[in-house]
């Protein structure tokens, strides 16, 4: 059999958004059609849909209903999960060129990327990735979270910014609803914080917040959002962003209408925005956070900001800091550290100029952790039309055994216990009927031995 006359053989290395985009390309591809393809997505947790499981805040039920759209790709015969894999441990990059003809990277962003101001390491200064992994119960992250302080900041005008500050300021009793597994329950239930400020560098017309996030803020009767009207300022390049995006205008206008607004009654949490205020220094004491000082800055007329040398000192002893995600570096493959993501051109990974054969990436990985889940479609079709372009030039990976057996016989003989979709649902299941019993929709399983319990109750590890 020659290698036109059997499928094309993938492997996605992540199967979040990313990955399963880039199998729902391929498989609505013309090679589809003519020569089939037959796609392996591999995942490290024992479950899928990566930053919608991990990375969503649990009270954001629309944008998890993503999953229901992912699970139709899954449920299609040509894709293939295999979960609870390692890539770099469990499987190597030699073990994927000689399955397949190309091997798509999509890991996504787990890490926070640093800041460099004085105090930043101080205890109770926190990545606000990490808190996100606590309360969405991602199994390599602490079981507890450290809630007593009354007065905490948030660093960030992005979505992530936004998820951190919700969380922190709603009750515990008004998360039970959502999946959240028991232990994040009891933590936010004895959360003490009374104030959230979240601080941003620049203005209204400047944050990245999305409107539907913005507008989530008021839906809780716990939580009073006050915005300073003297944060309320737009200069040329301002206007110009305003009127040239849908999306900034609503914006800036929510923000606006929060600034005006009588005091919310009864509300026990008040969670500020403070725009023109950029961190400059974390203040602590014994080694613990006691406060935040910003400068003032101001707007240069081109929707940047400028220093004014006016300097404030906020009353807050915890800091989350939600400035961004970084990429992890996966084994033998090139990475760029300054920028977090794989050097690639279109999606074709590169290492010093020459594109290694059969190597791919997308998603957060291929570009950088910015934009919304949907963004990262693009990113898919861009990277399968190198894969085709490349197939049709003949200039794929020729791997030594591509049948689709030969690698689950690979992961069985090193006593691997991968999960399967079918597993999923079997997970899928169990989550629900914990929900159930305490009546709730679903009750998240975080630890991976439950996971892969009951996912897969045949396997263990030999």
């Amino acid at each position: 059999m020659t290698d036109t006359n059997r499928p094309l053989r993938v492997a996605i290395v992540g199967a979040g958004p990313a990955g399963i985009y880039c199998a729902d390309a391929l498989m609505k591809s013309d090679t589809a059609g003519e020569r089939g393809v037959s796609i392996d997505l591999y995942e490290r947790m024992p479950a899928p849909f990566g930053l919608i499981r991990y990375g969503v805040a649990p009270d954001h039920p629309r944008i998890k209903g993503i999953i229901n759209a992912l699970h139709k790709v899954l449920d299609k015969p040509q894709v293939r999960l295999l979960g609870n894999i390692d890539y770099g441990t469990d499987v190597t990059l030699a073990d994927l060129r000689q399955h397949y003809d190309a091997v798509v990277f999509s890991t996504g962003a787990t890490d926070d990327r640093g800041m460099k101001i004085p105090g930043v390491d101080l205890e109770r200064s926190y990545g606000a990735g990490e808190f996100v992994a606590w309360y969405d119960g991602h199994p390599d992250f602490s079981r507890t979270w450290p809630l007593e302080e009354e007065k905490v900041a948030v660093i960030g005008v992005g979505n992530v910014a936004l998820d951190v500050a919700r969380v922190l300021a709603k009750t515990g009793d008004e998360l039970l609803a959502t999946e959240i597994p028991d232990n994040v329950y009891e933590g936010l239930k004895a959360n003490k914080a009374l104030e959230v400020h979240v601080f941003g560098r620049r203005g209204p017309a400047q944050a990245k917040f999305t409107p539907l996030e913005l507008k989530e803020l008021d839906h809780s009767p716990s939580i009073e959002v006050v915005v300073d009207p003297e944060d309320i300022e737009y200069d040329e390049g301002s206007a110009v962003a305003r009127r040239s995006s849908k999306i900034t205008d609503q914006v800036a206008t929510i923000i606006e209408n929060y600034a005006i607004r009588e005091p919310k009654q009864d509300a026990i949490h008040k969670l500020f925005l403070h725009f023109f205020e950029n961190p400059v220094e974390v203040l602590g004491e014994d080694g613990k956070v006691v406060g935040l000082r910003t400068e003032r800055t101001e707007l240069d007329g081109t929707g940047n900001v400028k220093s004014t040398g006016k300097f404030r000192e906020w009353d807050v002893t915890a800091i989350y800091r939600a400035v961004g995600y970084l990429s992890d570096n996966l084994p033998e493959i090139p990475f760029d550290d300054q920028a977090g993501v794989i050097p690639n051109e279109s999606g074709r990974v590169f290492d010093e100029g020459k594109h290694l054969t059969g190597l791919y990436t997308t998603g957060w990985i291929k570009r950088g952790p910015v934009g919304l889940i949907g963004h990262t479609k693009g990113d898919a079709n861009e990277t399968v039309e190198c894969i085709l372009e490349d197939m049709k030039a003949s200039s794929l990976n020729t791997p030594e055994t591509p049948g689709e057996d030969a690698i689950v016989a690979l992961l069985e003989e090193r006593g691997i216990p991968f999960t399967t979709w079918d597993g999923w649902y079997r997970l899928d299941e169990h989550e629900r009927a914990l929900g159930a019993a305490a009546g709730r929709e679903r009750i998240k399983v975080v630890e991976r031995d439950d996971m892969l319990a009951a996912a897969e109750p045949d396997k263990t590890r030999k």
